[in-house]
């Protein structure tokens, strides 16, 4: 075993860590997978040894846990570490904040701990658009500064990334991938979103409606500052953020610096407002979506898409997917599992 090959991806099980394995995996990667499963099902590991045709190393362990990290490093020689376990939804940071701090800053520090001890100094961080907070301008670019966040879920970003650029002085390398909304699934729709309980992405509640799951999805939001008053996002296809991060580990790998920190907004660019893809999504699937217009939801941005030129430069990296064939790859998953 070559170590520069050997990747541990943590919630590997999870929507973007998933197909971020199958990338790697196809990419010639040796890969170590962990996650706890508890927002997260094996179900999705069997569907990336589908892909693949691989058998996935994976290991149930919780990222808050030192001695299991620990004796998982010490039974391999990992080269970089892909870090996705985290609590991820902004309503419900706001109603739990104090377990979206716990989890999600203590399971990095518990990381970074872990990976000083081995001598692992690579890491691709999972961050995210939230922490420009609402930006002045858009598209925003990497240079904005952080605003106070709008929800603890992004806080937690922030303050990761500042605890990565401090540990980034004292020998880790870091690239830290901001995404805007990552949507869709993979082709095969072996693989995609899984969320346990009612979705707290938009997606998931598109195709939970059409599915007849949901009676009806709620807009929240009809007074904004954008074209028709709903929220505005920049979405983009799981596919296209898991091969970002591929590239990401080919660039660090080219990287002299002993020392570095450098993030990337990972988006496309547009700007998409709910109504808008919710009207894309029937358009593509002919399927009808009922909804209903609701307040404002707390922790919510109003407009938001990234300016993508940097990762571009950097990595060669270009969005492949459209919108549309976001929404029916996320459609094709949704009747796979409802076995429709």
């Amino acid at each position: 075993m070559k170590k520069a090959d050997h990747v541990l991806v943590t919630g590997g099980a999870g929507f973007i860590g998933a197909h971020t394995v199958v990338e790697l995996l196809q990419a010639g990667f040796k890969v170590t997978v962990v996650d706890n499963l508890e927002r997260s099902d094996h179900k999705i590991v069997e569907g990336i040894e589908a892909i693949t045709k691989t058998k996935v190393d994976f290991h149930k362990i919780d990222c808050l846990n030192y001695g299991s990290l620990d004796s998982l490093f010490a039974q391999n020689e990992f080269s970089s570490v892909i870090h996705f376990a985290a609590f991820k939804s902004v309503n419900e940071s706001v109603v739990e904040p104090v377990n979206y701090y716990k989890n999600n800053i203590g399971s990095l520090v518990t990381m970074l701990e872990v990976m000083k001890k081995h001598q692992v100094n690579d890491l691709i961080f999972s961050s995210s658009c939230t922490v420009y907070g609402q930006p002045d301008s858009i598209p925003v670019d990497e240079t904005a500064p952080f605003k106070r966040a709008e929800s603890p879920y992004g806080a937690t970003k922030q303050m990761c990334e500042r605890i990565l650029e401090d540990a980034a002085t004292v020998g880790f390398r870091v690239i830290s991938l901001r995404y805007f909304n990552p949507i869709g699934a993979h082709e095969s729709a072996l693989i995609g979103e899984l969320p346990i309980g009612v979705p707290n992405n938009l997606v998931p509640y598109v195709t939970q409606t059409a599915a007849g799951l949901r009676a009806k999805l709620t807009v929240f939001g009809s007074d904004y500052n954008t074209p028709d008053g709903s929220c505005v996002r920049d979405y983009i296809h799981v596919v296209d953020v898991a091969t970002a991060h591929v590239k990401a580990i080919t660039f660090l790998n080219k990287q002299t610096a002993t020392n570095l920190f450098e993030a990337f907004n990972l988006g496309t660019g547009v700007g998409v407002s709910v109504l808008e893809l919710v009207k894309k999504f029937i358009d593509v699937t002919g399927i009808n979506v009922a909804y209903t217009i609701g307040p404002r939801r707390p922790g919510d941005v109003e407009k938001v898409y990234g300016n993508p030129q940097k990762i571009d430069k950097a990595f060669g990296w270009k969005t492949k997917y459209s919108l549309g064939e976001s929404l029916l790859h996320a459609w094709n998953w949704e009747k796979k599992i409802r076995n429709k």
